[in-house]
């Protein structure tokens, strides 16, 4: 689907395509797999931290009840609410100290280049404000509020009993029920996709058992009040310039409420209070004035709107809008026993017992949730923390960090079938272009685009402020990985018209970048790093900066081949893309040092930290496919011994990552290995990398601390154990770990255009489905016990022939394919 119409369908509201979705979902012809677990996980009692709230998101707006009995807290979040504004970034200084730098690091004197560097080769100004820059210009990406109820009960000395709080993945409504005395009371929350704001219906089954009061809060600047019968909050963050006038974004938050079964509302100066109810319904309208200057008057449209409709209604077309998306791929790995234990006691029984099919079908299912609930088209593509924060000094800034964490949040969007939720992603790429060309040119003398480590949503493309991080720059060549993926997989020719003049201009920069190494010849991107990591040189310093990397040369090398692919399918650019096919004959190839490993650097320098959670040096294996199995054997042995000198133990995003690696070499037992390290239980708060990550209780990845990245991961690495496409040829459960011995799946995508399905038993293919959603020549890799399979072709039996363990077939749109075995 064009970017162009998805784009204008606006910031706010999924409705305008689900029906066409709806249709989509009703016409393909696929085995009937449907899994009978319930896709939920629950508490037994209230958040304790914020890492047990539940999160609900509807791509725009997210909200995380705490559950509380007494008074409870609902974390208000809005994708846009960011601190901070646009800045000069420019360093004259950077492309003077250029020729010096490269001359240094080609005669050896890395640590002397390096010094150069941190002096000259930075950003203009304070850059993210070494990760808290809620206070600079970069800015912050912030919570909007709390929401925050106070409940009174006509008995406060009644107990509790029945406590259950509840996120329900099916249908994306948080729950909280319990008894207290004879009352039995409920709440149900949820970010409408369909109304496009936050909804808390609160019951009691007694008369007038139902007493609360409303308010609202959040750190800093904000005032909150009410008008007529709305409560208000509203304010304008700092633009990090500006100190005796506020300049930022503004924002707004407005509560009103229903009282359907009868009640008293009365508000105060800066709060509502519920009296006498048994029933009520709290809309919560939010928005930014980020490219929205109508913010206001969306708000009150929005609330006017949902005001009309009775609680069942809006329940139903949230829903429905909701399932549009999340309906689309089914999994089931089979029943556990423990699918009713609460999450926090089911996350710990896992790691004794690694015994629970269900949970990894669960967890995949969260991250696709997470996904569907933290983007959409026409808003912003999901950040470290998806669109959930706490505070207004969010980790790291909440930002996007371009050296892996901003695209692993993607990696989930076309193999699980949710290819449009790429696009806010490609829009955001595409944003950069102009203050790109801007940065190659005052810090390379470049042509073309590019960006560093660190991205905003104020077109932040300069180096970081500390070179050890700041100087990857090959994050717009990885961006422009996505943005080719998302044609393998639609095939959408006006899409890659669209998309393939950001594609030239990434590639145009490193035409220009690229600087031939005297001692070997080939062509470098200096100065560059192998991110975060670092080497020992000869005289005992560590090092970051260094000639060349060989991710840096992976990702070129795609990124060359990918533009001369789409210039080719557009018919475009033929001396251009000979430059590009020289150029790229003349990069390092990826090498396999003397221990028989993948060398990160393009020299064996001795490893600083061999147990790095970077592994940027594997790029080419995941997510790239220039290592295989199946292609490049030797080099995919030299990436498992790699991996195995790297060790399993991490931070999670690192995890979620070696899930990637050990399912592209076809190792599922390692891979699931991987998946139980990633779920172990993890309470700590803290920025202590060295300790490793796991989950927080409601599934949060933590890094630590929360980052959302493992969670797409993770959710990514599952689907790559169960299909893989990336060589061209369809392979069916690739990576099956011995714990998922029975199990199917459906709506899975693969490129070319084609969605497929499975069944297995005892580990062995039962049932393959492959439906052709655009025309196309598929591949399908056979397993081994194959030789008396059935083939029918839109439901008709059919015989064709199999070459070298091999089956392609061409198809029309709407074509299905099955094979029985």
């Amino acid at each position: 689907m064009n970017s162009i119409r998805l784009k204008e369908i606006g910031r706010n509201i999924f409705r305008p395509y689900v029906a066409v979705l709806l249709l989509l979902l009703a016409a393909c012809d696929m085995p009937d797999i449907k899994t009978g677990n319930k896709l939920a996980y629950h508490f037994d009692e209230p958040a304790r931290i914020w890492e047990e709230t539940l999160p609900l998101g509807n791509g725009r707006l997210g909200m995380m009840p705490d559950g509380g009995v007494g008074q409870e807290n609902i974390l208000l979040n809005e994708i846009s609410m960011w601190s901070g504004s646009k800045q000069n970034t420019d360093n004259p200084q950077a492309v003077m100290s250029l020729a010096t730098i490269r001359r240094l690091l080609f005669e050896g004197r890395n640590d002397e280049a390096q010094e150069l560097m941190y002096r000259t080769f930075v950003c203009g100004g304070a850059g993210s404000g070494q990760g808290q820059g809620a206070k600079v210009p970069y800015g912050s990406y912030q919570l909007l509020g709390n929401l925050v109820l106070d409940y009174s009960y006509n008995d406060a000395s009644d107990s509790i009993a029945a406590y259950r709080r509840e996120l329900n993945l099916g249908d994306a409504i948080a729950s909280t029920t319990f008894r207290k005395g004879k009352v039995n009371y409920s709440r149900e929350a949820f970010t409408s996709f369909s109304g496009d704001l936050g909804i808390v219906h609160l019951m009691a089954d007694a008369d007038k058992a139902l007493n609360f009061t409303v308010g609202m809060n959040r750190p800093e600047y904000y005032s909150v009040s009410t008008d007529g019968k709305d409560l208000l909050m509203q304010g304008q963050l700092f633009d990090g310039v500006d100190t005796l006038e506020m300049k930022g974004i503004k924002y707004q938050a407005r509560v009103r409420i229903v009282l359907p079964k009868g009640g008293s509302l009365t508000a105060g100066d800066s709060s509502l209070t519920v009296q006498n109810a048994s029933e009520a319904i709290l809309l919560v309208s939010m928005a930014t004035s980020y490219k929205n200057e109508g913010f206001e008057d969306q708000i009150f449209s929005l609330l006017a709107e949902s005001e009309r409709k009775d609680y069942p209604t809006l329940r139903k077309e949230h829903i429905n809008a909701y399932r549009a998306l999340f309906d689309r791929v089914d999994l089931d790995l089979g029943y556990s026993e423990r699918d009713n234990m609460p999450i926090d006691k089911r996350l710990q029984a896992f790691q004794e017992d690694h015994n629970d099919p269900s949970l990894g079908a669960l967890y995949f299912q969260f991250g696709r949730y997470l996904l569907i609930s933290s983007t959409r088209p026409g808003s912003l593509p999901p950040n470290l923390q998806g669109l959930w924060c706490n505070t207004i000094d969010t980790p790291w800034n909440g930002d996007y960090h371009l050296n892996i964490n901003f695209q692993m949040n993607h990696w989930p969007a076309e193999v699980t079938n949710l290819s449009e939720l790429h696009l806010p992603m490609i829009e955001w790429t595409k944003q950069q272009v102009a203050s790109g060309e801007q940065t190659a040119k005052v810090f390379y003398n470049a042509r073309g685009w590019v960006t560093h480590i660190l991205g905003n949503v104020w077109e932040f493309t300069a180096p970081g402020e500390h070179p050890s991080w700041g100087a990857t720059n090959t994050s717009a060549a990885w961006l422009c990985e996505h943005l080719f993926t998302h044609y393998q997989y639609t095939k959408d020719k006006e899409y890659l018209k669209e998309v393939y003049p950001v594609m030239k201009g990434a590639a145009l920069f490193f035409t220009d970048m690229l600087v031939r190494d005297p001692r070997n010849n080939y062509l470098v991107t200096a100065p560059t790093t192998s991110p975060e990591n670092g080497y020992r040189m000869p005289n005992g310093k560590v090092v970051s900066i260094c000639a060349g990397s060989t991710m840096d040369n992976q990702i070129v090398r795609e990124l060359f081949t990918n533009t001369i692919e789409a210039a080719t399918i557009l018919g475009v650019d033929t001396a251009f893309c000979q430059e590009l096919a020289d150029k790229r004959s003349r990069l390092m190839p990826t090498t396999i040092g003397k221990d028989g490993r993948i060398l990160e650097w393009l020299e064996p320098y001795e490893e600083a930290e061999p147990t790095h959670r970077h592994v940027s040096h594997l790029y080419g294996l995941y997510p790239g496919n220039e290592i295989s199995v199946e292609h490049t054997p030797e080099l995919a042995e030299a990436a498992r011994k790699t991996l195995e000198v790297r060790g399993d133990k991490s931070t999670g995003w690192s995890m979620a990552w070696k899930i990637n690696f050990w399912a592209r070499l076809h190792d599922g037992d390692h891979a699931y290995k991987l998946l139980v390290d990633l779920l172990r239980p993890c309470v700590e708060k803290t920025t202590n990398m060295v300790n490793g990550g796991g989950s927080y209780p409601n599934l949060f990845c933590a890094h630590p601390p929360f980052q959302i990245d493992g969670n797409y991961g993770g959710c990514a690495g599952i689907a790559e154990m169960l299909v893989q496409s990336q060589t061209g040829r369809i392979e069916l459960l690739p990576a099956l770990p011995s714990a998922w011995q029975t199990g199917s799946f459906k709506g899975l995508k693969v490129q070319g255009g084609g969605e497929v399905s499975a069944k297995w038993s005892e580990g062995r293919l039962t049932e393959a489905g492959l439906k052709a959603v655009v025309p196309g020549t598929f591949s399908i890799k056979l397993p081994a016990y194959s030789e008396n399979m059935g083939i029918k072709m839109n439901q008709k039996a059919v015989s064709m022939p199999v070459i070298d363990g091999m089956l392609t077939v061409d198809m029309k749109e709407g074509d299905s394919l099955l094979l029985q075995f």
